[in-house]
């Protein structure tokens, strides 16, 4: 009796510990692998397949499973540094405990792992944007003339446009793009923004934090760039928007120029067609906010 008593108690204690496992989202990092004896996974498809099913099982037992994103080059110098054996079981798990405390991480609620790791991909990516950005913001230090800390200002005067934007987008669903010539690469950022019963916004704060990032960044390194907002509603026609950054503020976009932004492939330069439901136009006023500030650094 009491034996079973405790195999009762471990299977109830099992599933109250809340586990991660770490991802291996593409062939490249997969094959990264296989040089260590220890992982004896030959096949990238079947592997997914496996983790998928032990998901699901995880789920059906009631146990919260958190997905992190394995990176076979982070867990070499993870090794290296803490001095592990990068061929033994237990050091992946500590990396991929640590790594899920600081990268890109989602809950499983048993969504498809097709829909997962693209997920947990564009999480890696908005993750590494916005420590990218905030890099370069960080390192402007502060303005020679007044002494205010120029990354600072410009996170300031990108989350009031941003807000100001929001503001002026009238009803609906808001989807936004930023794209900003960085030095070594254009960062683009994108924010969803939803609209709930009550007529209130729903953002992603990781996402909000991320864009406005991005948005300060080309403002205080005055770095070409742009901002194209898409509004929807039901019942009513989808509309585009959007402004060109210059100096330290925003430009409208005409409506032909917003038509060419939205209709161009971003990686090829390839024109997409356009969609005959959707309002190609010119932004609302920002007033006050939307001048450009007299101060420049």
């Amino acid at each position: 009796m009491a034996h079973t008593d405790h195999q009762t108690m471990r299977r109830v204690l099992r599933r109250e510990i809340a586990g991660t496992i770490g991802l291996l989202t593409d062939e490249h990092d997969f094959r990264a692998m296989r040089r260590y004896r220890s992982f004896t996974f030959d096949d990238h498809q079947t592997y997914l397949q496996q983790v998928e099913a032990l998901l699901k099982v995880r789920a059906s037992q009631g146990s919260h499973t958190t997905v992190a994103l394995f990176d076979p080059q982070e867990y070499a110098e993870f090794c290296a540094d803490a001095d592990l054996d990068p061929d033994i079981p237990s050091s992946r798990t500590r990396f991929t405990a640590e790594s899920a405390s600081t990268g890109p991480v989602l809950p499983y609620e048993g969504q498809p792992l097709s829909d997962l790791v693209p997920a947990l991909v564009d999480e890696a990516v908005r993750q590494a944007t916005w420590e990218y950005a905030s890099t370069l913001l960080a390192r402007l230090g502060a303005c020679s003339s007044c002494g205010e800390d120029i990354g600072r200002a410009a996170f300031t005067r990108a989350s009031r446009l941003l807000v100001r934007i929001l503001d002026t987008a009238g009803g609906g669903n808001r989807h936004l793009v930023c794209s900003v010539s960085a030095p070594a690469e254009t960062l683009v950022s994108v924010l969803h923004a939803e609209e709930d019963e009550h007529g209130a916004l729903q953002l992603d704060e990781a996402e909000a934090l991320e864009f406005t990032t991005v948005l300060a960044l080309g403002i205080a390194t005055q770095s070409p760039g742009g901002l194209v907002i898409r509004t929807s509603g039901p019942g009513t026609t989808d509309r585009v928007y959007g402004w060109r950054l210059r100096g330290d503020g925003l430009r409208p976009l005409t409506a032909g120029e917003v038509f060419d932004a939205y209709c161009t492939d971003i990686e090829s330069g390839d024109i997409i067609s356009p969609e005959s439901d959707v309002d190609y136009c010119v932004p609302p006023d920002l007033g006050e906010e939307g001048q450009t500030p007299g101060h420049h650094h």
